[in-house]
């Protein structure tokens, strides 16, 4: 698995998928490449791009990706398409044995995710997920702490997601909002998708991984917008470390707000905005404490491991739990249409289009995160009761 590269040359790399989220990945491997760590040595893409978008010296581009890794000889892959087409792209990089960072979710299905999980370890590959959050030094901090007794015995997991999302959001791709197209699972909910790092980043502090670590999970899946899939919902975990973990989020919030994760203990809480790698320490006899910590570059770390066996922070086989979550969301009854009465709408300049607001959930996911409660828990109006996954 590790690159013997004692000269340090430049890693080959490809993109596929370079626009939309993958800009950011493309800006990010020119850092690299600035820095004499990376070569961009070619772009995947449906579209080719023009010699603009590659900020930076035009390379070779194919629409199909195998073709591109045999052309270009790259040991590295970075996967940044849609959710549906990650299982192909990630097992035709295990097959050239092509290290891999994926994007999040690593998959829409708990099978397609085992797929991915056992090419690359057959292959001997490395694979990345791209929970970015999962690179801040906060979570060893926010570990360290609890480990020590900061905050007393854990009592719990909170988490927080309140986002705003227009018309023009779920109008980006075909693919977005759905469960299902063309027969083939999608999964673009806000829990599995949006703001899946609000369940990547509890699941970390908790120190699960595993699927089999994640022992019950209560879903309330619900939609404001005329889509398929889930966009504000709910879920209640139990975690074999006997941890109780609460996730509340929404993409209709009345105002954006920086999404967050809260370790409750019995003298105090930590609660770490996972964004902005800040943390504030609230305990018994002391005063607040607040911190922001330095972040690693998940690609970077991808790097590290390949040269010099740095351990991954955000390895496929550690992924196991979120896709236990993911494979709920999937498994579960289509999300309860909210009534027109608990929605309202907020018309908004230019090509964005109206956005769906529902009053008062701003509140909720706040109150969800601070009592461990779901949204029927909290008395919400709209709210119907929740689908049980069995351990």
């Amino acid at each position: 698995m590790i690159l013997r590269n004692g000269s340090r040359t430049p890693v080959r790399v490809v993109l596929a998928g370079a626009r939309g989220h993958g800009r950011r990945h493309l800006e990010n491997i020119r850092r690299l490449e600035r820095a004499g760590l990376v070569e961009l040595a070619g772009v995947c893409e449906t579209r080719p791009l023009a010699a603009a978008e590659f900020a930076g010296a035009p390379v070779a581009q194919d629409a199909d990706f195998a073709a591109l890794l045999g052309r270009t000889g790259a040991a590295l892959a970075v996967v940044s398409t849609p959710i549906p087409t990650h299982t192909d792209f990630a097992v035709a990089a295990a097959g050239h044995g092509v290290h891999l960072l994926l994007e999040k979710p690593p998959a829409p299905s708990f099978a397609l995710y085992e797929r991915i999980e056992a090419a690359c370890r057959s292959a001997g590959v490395a694979c990345q997920i791209g929970f970015q959050s999962l690179g801040s030094h906060a979570l060893p901090a926010v570990r360290a702490l609890v480990a020590e007794g900061a905050v007393g015995a854990v009592r719990g997991i909170g988490a927080a997601g309140a986002w705003v999302r227009d018309e023009a959001y779920f109008r980006r791709a075909h693919w977005t909002g759905r469960r299902r197209l063309d027969g083939a699972d999608v999964g673009d909910g806000v829990l599995t998708n949006p703001l899946a790092h609000t369940v990547a980043t509890a699941l970390a502090l908790d120190g699960t991984a595993r699927a089999r670590d994640v022992t019950g999970i209560d879903l309330e899946l619900y939609r404001a917008y005329d889509i398929e899939a889930d966009d504000t919902s709910a879920v209640r975990l139990t975690t074999a470390r006997g941890t109780e973990i609460v996730a509340a989020v929404t993409l209709c919030a009345e105002r954006a707000a920086e999404p967050y994760v809260m370790v409750h203990g019995t003298r105090g809480r930590i609660t770490f905005w996972y964004k902005e790698d800040r943390v504030l320490l609230q305990r018994a006899g002391h005063g607040p404490e607040e911190i922001t910590y330095p972040r690693t570059d998940l690609l970077g770390n991808l790097l590290d491991h390949l040269r010099d066996g740095t351990p991954l922070l955000a390895p496929v086989a550690a992924a196991g739990a979120f896709m236990r979550v993911a494979e709920a969301v999937r498994t579960a009854p289509a999300p309860v249409p909210l009534p027109a009465a608990a929605w309202r709408e907020v018309p908004a300049a230019g090509p964005a289009g109206a956005r769906r607001v529902v009053p008062g959930v701003d509140a909720l996911v706040a109150a969800g995160a601070e009592r461990l409660a779901l949204y029927s828990e909290l008395g919400a109006p709209w709210a119907a009761g929740s689908e049980v996954s069995p351990a």
